[in-house]
């Protein structure tokens, strides 16, 4: 299990950095920059809640906005702090429950590590698509970024 969340990273890794030169290249990138900072920004808070390295309250889902041309290398470190997160895990470390409570709210939750790895993967691909729409509404092409194009064989 370890092995396929950490190929999942790499799958959103490389579908991820294919965005980064259309975004720069757009008339209008505010939003896709936005909805890309949010990408890593989630990412970088839910591994913080397995790790509480720092206070859950001093990151926030939406912080302070990375320019276009920095995003490549604050995702290429975000990304990579999962993966050699979970290098270091054994697949049973997947089943830990990890607890947080959310800002403005007294209830306590708890999900397991395995859920935050798709949660985070899935949400990639969520605002990924957003931003794919917003190329595309200002008449560029997305790149491809199909998952099958990174595992397909040719015979």
């Amino acid at each position: 299990m370890k092995q396929y969340f950490i190929d999942f990273f790499n799958y959103n890794d490389w579908a991820n950095k294919k965005l980064f030169e259309s975004i720069r290249q757009l008339p209008d990138n505010g939003e896709a920059v936005k909805l890309f900072n949010h990408i890593i920004t989630a990412q970088n808070k839910w591994l913080n809640r397995i790790t509480k390295e720092k206070d859950d309250n001093a990151i926030a889902w939406f912080d302070k906005m990375i320019p276009a041309d920095q995003l490549e290398n604050v995702w290429s470190d975000s990304i990579n702090n999962w993966i050699n997160f979970l290098e270091k895990c054994e697949d049973s470390d997947l089943e830990t429950e990890v607890s947080f409570q959310r800002p403005g709210n007294e209830k306590k939750y708890s999900v397991k590590i395995r859920d935050l790895v798709l949660q985070i993967n899935y949400h990639s691909i969520h605002h990924r698509a957003q931003i794919n729409l917003i190329i595309r509404k200002q008449g560029f092409e997305p790149p491809k970024t199909d998952y099958i194009l990174t595992v397909i064989k040719e015979l």
